[in-house]
């Protein structure tokens, strides 16, 4: 089976609710995409301007969603529809431990010249204490030169 790279232009928004407060974050990078069989695979990096870069690596399946990012912060996380997981985020500030629950994934591949997007709905605790809402939006489109 063939691996399909191309080049793409990535927008990353997270939204977090806590304590009434909702904080969004909006990230845009070029990037790679990788597709295989039902693997999809989103790799870019963060540009930081008050630290090192964040490196993000996406790996979409159809049962699960797994982040990786190393740089300035070190994680991995994986999402499974339903379920709880867990994981160390490590940053230059020391390491939290998460526990995550995973409300829902929704994925569609890029086809025919349009964009893809991957949407992750999820709470978190971060070392045990409080629930912060999370969406996870990111789109992508093919860059052509």
């Amino acid at each position: 089976m063939t691996v399909n790279q191309t080049s793409v232009n990535i927008k990353l928004t997270t939204e977090i609710r806590e304590l009434g407060q909702k904080a969004t974050t909006v990230v845009e990078e070029e990037g790679k995409f990788y597709q295989k069989g039902q693997t999809s695979v989103l790799q870019f990096v963060e540009h930081q301007e008050e630290s090192d870069d964040i490196h993000a690596f996406i790996t979409i399946q159809p049962e699960k969603v797994s982040v990786k990012r190393s740089g300035a912060v070190d994680m991995y996380q994986i999402f499974r529809k339903k379920q709880i997981t867990e994981n160390v985020y490590r940053h230059e500030f020391g390491s939290l431990h998460m526990e995550t629950h995973t409300d829902q994934i929704t994925y569609q591949q890029p086809e025919n010249g349009k964009q893809g997007k991957l949407f992750i709905s999820y709470t978190t605790k971060l070392n045990g204490e409080g629930n912060r809402r999370h969406r996870l939006t990111i789109t992508f489109r093919e860059v052509f030169s």
